[in-house]
């Protein structure tokens, strides 16, 4: 699923971490050689990159939570392990704002500020380990484009008259598909050689975005786990998914294309 803060498609939200992973990490270290060789100047440092690794953490948040909640499918896997790594980076930022807090005292302990940043180092790692299976297995942020399946496309519609015009007759290329948001639904749009199809964007399986997966021969496969669905009838073809889903009613008529989603198939 393309990440919606990007740069050239480019997601912002990996770009960002490195920073308070690197300003977090970094003031554990220069503690820890503040304690083994009593110097001043290794405290100070840390202190500062405390400070540094709040702020780029708080900013790198921004474009995190715009991906929670436009890109990570609704009722999927990836929305809660999505949720656990957001509560996760949350509770590790406010442990090292503690610390800065606590270093700001009157004769603090080295040894209770080590045991902080170690903490926050450890949730950190966590916290990382989920947003890593978001990109790598859930794909969130991750824009696969195979053969001739064209650019990314997907469509805000606010109009609830039926049936709704979705897309031009000639707009989608063979086998290209097209996410819609009506609503509180979720429609993929494709195009397949008997013509225009359309079907929930929902993998029966974990709930994966079956708009971010890749279609042929009137097939689309979950880019999570390989599920597989006919996109004219909605049956499956094979696992692991257990159920088929729902598809849509389609009519092509003055050079547009209509969707009527109140009435499945």
């Amino acid at each position: 699923m393309r990440s919606k803060a990007h740069i050239k498609s480019h997601p912002l939200h990996p770009i960002l971490i490195a920073f308070p992973i690197a300003f977090f990490t970094g003031s554990l270290f220069f503690d820890i050689a503040g304690l083994i060789w009593s110097n001043d100047s290794f405290w100070n440092t840390a202190y500062y990159l405390n400070i540094a690794g709040i702020i780029f953490a708080l900013i790198a948040a921004i474009p995190g939570i715009i991906d929670f909640i436009y890109v990570v499918p609704p009722k999927s896997s990836a929305k809660k392990r999505g949720a656990k790594h957001g509560i996760t980076n949350g509770i590790t930022v406010c442990v090292f704002i503690g610390v800065v807090f606590y270093r700001r005292g009157a004769d603090p302990s080295p040894y209770i500020i080590l045991g902080l940043e170690i903490l926050g180092v450890i949730l950190l790692s966590i916290a990382g380990w989920m947003g890593g299976t978001l990109v790598y297995r859930n794909q969130i942020g991750v824009d696969i484009r195979y053969a001739n399946a064209g650019k990314w496309k997907q469509q805000y519609l606010k109009d609830e008259t039926q049936p709704i015009a979705v897309a031009q007759t000639g707009e989608l290329k063979l086998n290209q598909m097209k996410l819609l948001h009506i609503k509180d639904k979720r429609i993929v749009l494709a195009r397949t050689e008997k013509g225009y199809a359309a079907f929930d964007d929902r993998c029966s399986h974990k709930g994966g975005s079956l708009a971010g997966g890749s279609m042929v021969c009137g097939t689309v496969q979950c880019p999570w786990h390989g599920t597989q669905f006919d996109v004219s009838t909605g049956q499956l073809k094979c696992g692991p998914g257990k159920e088929g889903i729902a598809v849509y009613a389609i009519e092509e008529k003055e050079g547009k294309v209509f969707l009527s989603f109140s009435q499945e198939k």
